[in-house]
């Protein structure tokens, strides 16, 4: 059995339903054979879209030591956080450098927050601009915001700018508290945009909540959502192998199990969504 694929928005990119994270063992630094051999198992199980960060610690140079000639079998994401054009800029020299690829699938915003940081990346030679230019010169092929503090924040981005992705929380804890779910997803819908689930499992801490020893549950939820995929960072092999299970056995929740799954969730869902260990 292969992954599913879905169409990523108005990029019109198949992408598989998982996708492979820049988190877990990919972001750390001196585990360069656990990581090569995650990324190309990855590969090996059907995954298509691997996403990273300029953040991310070592998981940009993760991803050039070990895609190689398989870069082109895949749709290949990082993030700038950086606020301002020049920034942004530099920020993308180092990614197109650590990945060793001259350009990227999608480049996306990373993790707005604050008003006032929607002001800098919009305001004059903001980050945006280098966005945009990236895409003019070739140098990515589509542009992406992602965020999972503050839904409203996430909204007035997507208003201001035609992001062709959003990158959002996508859990049943969501419509307790700020939920992305009813705050971003409809009008990203209404754009067209590819929508990529993340905190799937609420950053591992998922079977904290009573009466839940197993992931799956969790991961069918948000695929049930109208959404294209989820990215799960993964510590190692074993962990992604689980996921690529979970998801080659996909099959869509009813209502009726979604909103049982948010009703136990919701009396957890802050401390889940929110845990720091």
């Amino acid at each position: 059995m292969t992954i599913p694929k879905r169409i990523l928005g108005r990029t019109g990119q198949e992408v598989a339903i998982l996708g492979l994270g820049g988190e877990g063992v990919l972001r750390t630094f001196g585990h360069d054979k656990e990581a090569y051999a995650l990324v190309n198992r990855a590969l090996d199980l059907g995954v298509t879209y691997c996403e990273s960060a300029r953040a991310y610690s070592g998981s940009e140079s993760y991803y050039g030591k070990a895609l190689k000639e398989r870069r082109k079998d895949i749709f290949l994401t990082s993030k700038s956080h950086a606020r301002d054009k020049a920034g942004a800029q530099a920020h993308l020299h180092e990614t197109l450098a650590n990945m060793r690829t001259d350009h990227l699938d999608l480049w996306q915003v990373h993790d707005v927050r604050e008003e006032a940081e929607i002001g800098e990346i919009f305001g004059p030679r903001g980050a945006i601009e280098a966005f945009v230019e990236a895409r003019q010169q070739g140098k990515t092929r589509f542009i992406g915001v992602t965020g999972h503090h503050d839904p409203s924040i996430i909204r007035k981005c997507i208003e201001r700018f035609d992001f062709d992705t959003v990158l959002m929380p996508v859990n049943p804890g969501e419509p307790q508290h700020k939920s992305f779910l009813s705050g971003v997803l409809p009008l990203a819908r209404e754009k067209n945009m590819g929508v990529i689930g993340m905190k799937v499992y609420f950053r591992g801490f998922a079977t904290k909540l009573p009466g839940y020893t197993g992931m799956e549950p969790f991961l069918r939820f948000a695929l049930s959502q109208p959404i294209t995929n989820v990215v799960i960072g993964c510590d190692d092999i074993a962990h992604l192998e689980e996921n690529a299970a979970f998801v080659r056995a996909f099959e869509p929740m009813t209502s009726g199990e979604q909103q049982r799954l948010i009703d136990d969730t919701a009396p957890f869902a802050r401390q889940l969504m929110y845990y720091k260990p």
